[in-house]
């Protein structure tokens, strides 16, 4: 959940910088910037419909549990395809999503993209995480497809050479980096008093977050006290690792605590801060706070909640393409308010969204095609803002926002020209 409130700036801060069928459509010509879903009198063909195949993390797993995001992502591609379908359908034929649950795991996530590849679905869009991203490139004809995807930003995804593979979401690596320049705009005095430790799992997404992390705070002055080397990364699935490397982490006494970590991680180690009454200055973790309530009754309760950031690449009230009735579509269809819409949700709709224009611009789904398009340095609008992408297929247009957890809602802190609080800090007692 979001917290929206008056904008203000930020006078401190002085750097600036299981398988489902469902019916859906899409317009075949890109709507205007502050356009909505409206009703479109073409006649939908029903008869021969495109075919879009998706694997997503549905089903709970003991191990790699990625089910919450992977329901979040369900929400947004349905929601992109019910605002599609009621437009005209794609090249006026109606669009089916054809979704097979991969339970959080790579070698079913290839084989899933594999199943849907034989059955010869028309187009692709991806799954949740840079993990299953990963595991999706490997399953054969895959490269035929062009792969646009809203969840797999780590630099190992972009590493491999694939030509098919378009990003839509920020790039992961530089995630934290709005929270490094919060904590170096503090006053030198204080700064260079300031010690930092950094811990992450084995995982694509967490790892490279957290060591550019540590090189900006290091060369900003804060000292390391506690930090996690490539091959000492703690085991995506064993429970007692992450509270294992977290009691390291209270007897270092880091002012700075910089977390690698998903929601079940995160549930560990705040209990162990917790029990150890470890109460550092400040906390961000690179995913676990943005899943709202589900954040909430991990950590127990929304007074554990206070003060930790969380970076992301969409907010509710961002004035981007489509954003606000993507936005009033998300409520229509599964209730709450506009604070309680996942970021998961903004990053599927945003793949659909640029599958949508790629189809538009070329009149055509033959992936070729789309592949030569989306390499074509063209521009695509998203609810997460611009995308462009660059030959490895990350959006070079993308932007990170920290968010931090205050009186119970997710506050954006920056950037400063759409700030709607200053940060807490120093961070208050669990």
């Amino acid at each position: 959940m979001f917290k929206a409130s008056t904008i203000r700036r930020r006078t401190w801060l002085s750097i600036v910088s299981s398988l489902i069928m469902i019916c859906v459509g899409l317009s075949a010509c890109a709507q205007s910037q502050n356009s909505g879903p409206t009703t479109n009198t073409t006649t939908l063909n029903t008869q021969n419909p495109v075919v879009v195949g998706i694997s997503l993390s549905l089903s709970k797993n003991k191990d790699n549990d990625f089910s919450s995001d992977g329901q979040f992502m369900k929400q947004g591609y349905q929601l992109w395809a019910d605002n599609v379908n009621s437009n005209g359908g794609l090249l006026s034929r109606q669009v089916v999503l054809k979704i097979l649950d991969d339970n959080s795991n790579p070698d079913l996530t290839t084989k899933n993209y594999e199943t849907l590849i034989n059955d010869k679905v028309d187009l692709l869009l991806g799954p949740f995480s840079s993990l299953l991203t990963k595991a999706a490139e490997k399953a054969k004809g895959i490269d035929k497809y062009a792969f646009v995807e809203g969840a797999g930003g780590a630099p190992s995804v972009f590493a491999n050479g694939w030509n098919n593979l378009f990003a839509v979401s920020l790039p992961v690596e530089s995630n934290l980096d709005t929270f490094a320049y919060d904590i170096l705009s503090l006053p030198l005095s204080q700064r260079q008093s300031l010690t930092a430790a950094y811990l992450s799992s084995d995982d694509p997404f967490t790892f490279p977050q957290v060591v550019r992390a540590e090189k900006l705070l290091k060369q900003g002055g804060i000292k390391t006290v506690y930090t996690v080397n490539p091959d000492q990364q703690y085991p995506e699935g064993d429970p007692k690792a992450p509270a294992a490397d977290a009691a390291k982490i209270v007897r270092s006494k880091a002012d700075i605590v910089v977390l690698g970590t998903l929601l079940p991680d995160i549930q560990a180690e705040i209990a162990v801060f917790k029990q150890m009454h470890y109460h550092p200055k400040a906390i961000i973790a690179t995913a676990g706070p943005d899943l709202g309530q589900d954040f909430i009754n991990a950590v127990g309760g929304v007074h554990n909640t206070e003060g930790m950031f969380v970076p992301n690449g969409w907010y509710p009230q961002a004035d981007n393409f489509q954003n606000a009735a993507m936005v009033q579509a998300y409520i229509a269809r599964y209730g709450g308010t506009a604070d309680q819409v996942n970021a998961d949700v903004a990053e599927a709709y945003s793949a659909g969204q640029v599958l949508q224009q790629a189809v538009a611009k070329t009149g055509s789904i033959n992936n070729g095609a789309l592949i030569t398009e989306l390499h074509s340095q063209d521009v695509f609008n998203t609810v997460q803002g611009t995308a462009k992408f660059a030959s490895d297929g990350h959006n070079e247009q993308a932007l990170a926002y920290l968010f931090q957890w205050q009186a119970g809602q997710l506050t954006l802190v920056y950037p400063l020209s759409v700030a709607t609080e200053n940060p807490e800090y120093a961070k208050y007692a669990f």
